[in-house]
C-alpha cells in the first residue's frame, strides 16, 4: 500500500468536553477517582469544575490521526507526556503532524492544547496499515 501522506501534513480537531460525556467516560473505565466525579472535592483542590479524563482530551488526537490518515490505516502506537489538568468545559484542540512516513507507517508527533494555547498533552503516535486477521 502506497501512503499519500508527507511530512509537514497535518489536521486539526477541536472539542468542548461537556458533563454529560465526563459521565459516560467515567462509566465506560470505572474512574471514580474524587476530582473527576466531585465537584467539591475539585473546588477543594483549587479548580473550577471537576478535572475531565486526560485521556479523554488526548482521544480527540485518534480522530484528527484518523481523518488524516483515512481508513487504511490504525493507531499502532502512542506515546503521551500530560503536562496540565484539564477540567470539564474546556475546549480542546487536537494537533497531529506527519514527522515520517513511508509505506510500512506514518510517525506523527501530536499536541492537546487548551483552548488558549496552553498544552494539556503532547506526544507522538505510529500508524500502520490496517491488515485483516
Amino acid at each position: 500500500m502506497s501512503n499519500p501522506l508527507k511530512v509537514g501534513d497535518k489536521m486539526s480537531f477541536r472539542k468542548t468536553l461537556t458533563v454529560a460525556e465526563q459521565a459516560m467516560y467515567t462509566g465506560i473505565s470505572g474512574n471514580l477517582a474524587p476530582l473527576y466525579v466531585d465537584q467539591r472535592a475539585a473546588r477543594a483542590a483549587g479548580f473550577e469544575q471537576m478535572l475531565a479524563f486526560e485521556l479523554n482530551g488526548v482521544a480527540l488526537a485518534t480522530t484528527a490521526l484518523n481523518r488524516l490518515a483515512g481508513p487504511d490505516w490504525r493507531l499502532a502506537g502512542l506515546s503521551i507526556d500530560f503536562l496540565a489538568p484539564l477540567q470539564v468545559g474546556q475546549t480542546v484542540e487536537a494537533l497531529v503532524e506527519v514527522t515520517a512516513a513511508d509505506a510500512g507507517g506514518i510517525t506523527c508527533a501530536l499536541r492537546c492544547a487548551i483552548a488558549g494555547g496552553d498544552a494539556m498533552a503532547l506526544g507522538t503516535a505510529r500508524m500502520v496499515p490496517v491488515k485483516a486477521g
